[in-house]
């Protein structure tokens, strides 16, 4: 019996197969949150599958998905209200050079492979990191238009999650990246009198 519940604990959810039905919510990578609007049986070579029929909410672009490989494109479900402080916890993470090291082009690798995994925590760090050196430098043309992917992934989820609207959740994250303000030097020297 304990062998039981260790097993159960120790396989959690996110590795079962999501099964979506029509109306669902659900996020595929690098392309956000969309809604499952049909359930389709078509004949390839012979054979009979069914696809979700995904209209993403962003662009509205309708995506095939076989109902078989759900879990090797990555379509999941959108995160439980219950992981955003976990996501939170993501972009309060300071680490000491994000990818300072790196050559622009091999951060843009890593990012979109990031990005690219499907996963918020993924796209939460994406957004930090350039957040982060926003502050630093310029973004050159690439890292902006990752910038804005992750954010439109990030806030489109966030607010889903939320059932709130996208301008608080935009709000919401970028005050964890606020510049802190400079001193001002006669303000500091009255407090000395």
């Amino acid at each position: 019996m304990n062998n039981k519940k260790a097993n159960e604990q120790a396989q959690p959810d996110s590795h079962k197969v999501p099964v979506f039905q029509i109306g669902d919510l659900a996020v595929y990578p690098a392309h956000g949150v969309g809604m499952i609007e049909a359930i389709e049986s078509k004949v390839i070579n012979g054979e009979e599958h069914d696809f979700y029929i995904m209209k993403v909410l962003e662009n509205n672009m309708v995506i095939m998905i076989p109902t078989w490989n759900v879990e090797s494109v990555g379509l999941r479900e959108v995160i439980n209200e219950t992981e955003i402080p976990k996501i939170y916890e993501v972009l309060e993470t300071r680490k000491e050079n994000p990818m300072d090291n790196q050559t622009w082009n091999r951060r843009y690798r890593d990012y979109m492979d990031k990005i690219k995994t499907g996963s918020l925590y993924d796209v939460a760090e994406v957004y930090r990191d350039l957040s982060i050196l926003k502050f630093t430098k310029d973004l050159s043309f690439g890292e902006r238009k990752l910038f804005d992917t992750a954010q439109v992934l990030l806030v489109r989820e966030l607010s889903t999650a939320k059932n709130i609207d996208e301008e608080a959740i935009m709000s919401e994250i970028q005050s964890f990246f606020i510049p802190p303000e400079p001193e001002d030097p006669e303000n500091a020297d009255t407090s000395k009198s």
